[in-house]
This record gives C-alpha cells, sequence and structure tokens, in this order.
C-alpha cells in the first residue's frame, strides 16, 4: 500500500523522534493513504511561501499484524476522544503501541474536539457531533524500528502554489 507525508522537505529517512509532542497520536512520523489529504497538508507551507513535498511510501502489508503493537481506531468514539485528549495534554498513552490508526482530527472534528477540551461542551455532545463524522487516515509510527521495518520511500513530488 502507498501512504503519504507532506512536508517541506523530500523526508526519504524518516525520524519518528523528530515529530511534534502532543499530536493526536502522540509524537512520531505521521502518514496517510489518501493523497489528497497529504497535499491538502501542505498548502499551508505553500501559503507561507515554504517548499513543499509530498513523500511517497510503500507500507508493507503486514504493518497492521499481531506481530506488532497495532492499535487501529475505527470510528470516532469515546475511545478515540480520550485517546486524542490523552495524547495532546501530554500523557505518553501512545508509547504502548508501535503504530497507531485512526481518524484525524481535520477542520469539523477539530472544532468539536477543541470545543470539548476547552469545556465548552461536555463529552456526550461531543461524541453526538463526531458520530456523523466519518473518519479519513492517518498512520501514526512511534518504533523507529518497526518503521524501517515496514516502511520504504519510494518518491516525492513537489507541489507548487497554483
Amino acid at each position: 500500500m502507498r501512504v503519504f507525508h507532506g512536508s517541506t522537505v523530500i523526508v526519504n529517512k524518516p525520524l519518528v523522534s523528530y515529530g511534534r509532542n502532543n499530536l493526536d497520536f502522540g509524537k512520531g512520523f505521521y502518514t496517510t493513504n489518501l493523497q489528497m489529504q497529504a497535499e491538502k497538508w501542505v498548502q499551508r507551507f505553500i501559503d507561507l511561501g515554504k517548499s513543499a513535498y509530498v513523500n511517497i511510501y510503500l507500507l508493507n502489508e503486514q504493518y497492521s499484524s499481531s506481530k506488532y503493537r497495532y492499535k487501529l481506531f475505527t470510528e470516532y468514539n469515546e475511545e478515540w476522544l480520550d485517546f486524542i485528549l490523552r495524547c495532546r495534554t501530554g500523557k505518553k498513552d501512545y508509547l504502548q503501541y508501535d503504530i497507531i490508526e485512526g481518524g484525524i482530527a481535520n477542520d469539523k472534528v477539530f472544532n468539536t474536539v477543541e470545543l470539548y477540551f476547552s469545556h465548552l461542551i461536555d463529552k456526550d455532545i461531543a461524541l453526538q457531533r463526531l458520530k456523523y463524522e466519518k473518519p479519513n487516515n492517518q498512520i501514526c509510527f512511534v518504533d523507529q524500528r518497526i518503521m524501517e521495518e515496514v516502511l520504504t520511500f519510494e518518491d516525492s513530488y513537489n507541489i507548487k502554489r497554483s
């Protein structure tokens, strides 16, 4: 399977340690199986006058096997919401996994999550709003050694301002 990573540079040797803290699934290297999602992500770099690349990787289909500590969130539910909250507030729950896959907090989802995190809506209302959203995709690699076993750089391409 091909996966994609948007960046300001070509990333032919990804590092999980380079990721930012307090992201949806913790610190790690993030990819998506949705090419358009990666292209949309790099638009923010273009808007700032920076270079923008979409890096392409081959992901070994065994990444989700029982060989690895793999966590899959198939929907926006209470487990997903609690996990995101813990990761974004600095808890290191994500370290119990090698690879985490699930929905990303896009603009609509992000608004709901932020309202909940700010205590402007309660969990029941947040979950009610989230149940109508179809999860997109992000795959976070937490363990460098595991990532190197299952992820291989294939190519990259530059996205230019349109």
